[in-house]
């Protein structure tokens, strides 16, 4: 097996994996449980750049994989994947900022920005597993 088939399911487990403990985060804060909060947030940060990494070398070992479906599937995934990509783009930043303000203990600017900053992470992390599964399991490359 090379890095260019192993790479793709490694990053759609690091997106399910991200979602997973950003919804638990969620729950604990919920729960006022703030250190398992903390966790879970901290380690969705880090599956994320985990993520983010492998990513970048899939693309560089592999170049982009085509989108090989048809008919009314292709302009669903199209939309699926631009909102994706665009939201992937703004939410680096965002949990960033959002990070940063939570470890600065700036509580009431954090919490402003996570209630964002959160959905949209969960958009992307949960949008991510979706386009793995349609470009390489239910339409692969041929």
């Amino acid at each position: 097996m090379s890095i260019a088939t192993i790479l793709p399911a490694l990053n759609a487990v690091l997106n399910a994996l991200s979602a997973l403990l950003l919804v638990s985060g969620y729950l604990c804060i919920r729960r006022r449980q703030i250190t398992l909060h903390k966790c879970c947030m901290l380690s969705a940060f880090g599956v994320s750049t985990l993520f983010l990494t492998c990513y970048l070398i899939l693309r560089f070992v592999a170049g982009m994989t085509h989108f090989t479906g048809q008919g009314w599937v292709r302009p669903v995934y199209f939309s699926i994947l631009l909102s994706h990509t665009i939201l992937a783009a703004a939410i680096v930043p965002m949990v960033i900022v959002t990070l940063v303000r939570a470890l600065r203990a700036d509580f009431e600017r954090h919490v402003r920005l996570a209630r964002w900053t959160l959905p949209l992470w969960l958009y992307v992390s949960i949008t991510g597993v979706l386009i793995y599964l349609l470009l390489y399991h239910l339409y692969p490359p041929t």
